[in-house]
């Protein structure tokens, strides 16, 4: 029997899912969550084997609920199913460490043969997602050739920096990531001390030297 956790913050959502997945052989819904914040929580409480999170949420959104449960619970794997289909959230969710990527509105079958492969420790993307996802793996030895700018910096930091270099202000920034202004100004407090820059002038200089805010 495969434990799963449902993480979303619309209730009628929450509730369809538990209805569906506990219909389906060999998998119990042990937990529903309404926000990132709750998903952890649960992740330590029930211990689940699978965790179907959603991204857009409030108080801690899924993609950063992913990268904390997967580095505290290696064990507990996680499939995003959303409406986000754009490749950056694609490329971040797997960076993230999601084991599987699925779109709202993706059949019964599909949404199982996820959770399954997901906790026989595979991983499953949506069909309509299929050119994204290779296009990441294609390009993984360029990337390993060119390494990230800035290791110091955290992911949640580096994407922050982003879009500092391309000019936005801190609301807008939040409202790109889905996260609170105060979770924007802590990261852009980190990146100043990180990267040794007196201001944001000096930091988006050191951002844009390094070839971010070019797109």
């Amino acid at each position: 029997m495969i434990r799963v956790l449902v993480a979303d913050d619309h209730q009628i959502v929450r509730d369809g899912l538990r209805s569906l997945l506990g219909a389906l052989d060999g998998l119990e819904v042990v937990g529903l969550a309404a926000d990132g914040v709750d998903a952890i929580h649960q992740v330590e409480q029930a211990s689940p084997d699978v965790v179907v999170m959603d991204i857009q949420m409030p108080r801690l959104d899924g993609l950063e609920a992913t990268r904390r449960i997967t580095a505290h619970h290696p064990g507990v794997k996680v499939v995003m199913l959303t409406m986000n289909d754009d490749d950056e959230t694609v490329l971040s969710a797997m960076r993230a460490g999601a084991s599987g990527y699925l779109l709202k509105g993706s059949g019964a079958e599909e949404v199982h043969n996820a959770i399954r492969a997901a906790a026989a420790g595979g991983m499953v993307f949506g069909a309509t997602l299929a050119a994204q996802v290779a296009s990441y793996f294609s390009g993984m030895s360029a990337r390993v050739a060119a390494p990230e700018p800035f290791p110091e910096l955290t992911d949640r930091e580096r994407d922050v920096l982003r879009l500092l270099a391309a000019g936005h202000a801190n609301d807008r920034i939040a409202a790109e990531l889905y996260v609170s202004s105060k979770t924007v100004r802590n990261a852009v407090s980190a990146i100043y001390a990180k990267l040794h820059a007196a201001g944001r002038a000096e930091a988006i200089i050191k951002a844009r030297e390094a070839g971010y805010g070019r797109d």
